[in-house]
């Protein structure tokens, strides 16, 4: 089992309250939908990227790839999450380094910082459509 599929289930356990548990199966499933979600935006991103006639895909081509596959909403926090970490990477004590220069324990550190700065901003973000869904539901 690849390393990043242990990262993963790591995740949705951690999102989850700790008296939930999850079936292997529906684990599974959620890597398969988290695959897919990125073969569907790495396929679309080359799309938006073949049309403007370059040759790599750029941040704004995966933006527009967004957009396009009506994944809109996010693109706001998705950059802001995608300059943030340009940021963090700059500022960092390791200078900067690229996972190229990493060993695999500061690659494996880095890749648990990224996803705790991922679930926090994705909690920040369920607390409020949560809050934003029940208001809805008591002005319907």
């Amino acid at each position: 089992m690849h390393e990043w599929f242990a990262t993963m289930f790591k995740i949705i356990k951690e999102m989850l309250p700790p008296d939930v548990r999850v079936a292997r199966d529906a684990q599974d499933l959620l890597v398969e939908c988290c695959v897919e979600f990125i073969n569907l935006v790495s396929s679309e991103s080359n799309e938006v990227c073949s049309r403007e006639e370059k040759r790599t895909i750029a941040p704004e081509h995966v933006l527009k790839a967004l957009e396009v596959l009506g994944f809109g909403e996010y693109v706001e926090e998705v950059y802001a999450a995608y300059e943030q970490h340009k940021l963090d990477t700059l500022d960092s004590p390791k200078g900067g380094k690229s996972s190229i220069e990493m060993t695999e324990e500061e690659a494996l550190a880095e890749q648990q910082r990224m996803f705790a700065e991922a679930r926090a901003r994705m909690n920040n973000g369920m607390t409020l459509q949560k809050q934003s869904d029940s208001d809805h539901v008591l002005n319907s």
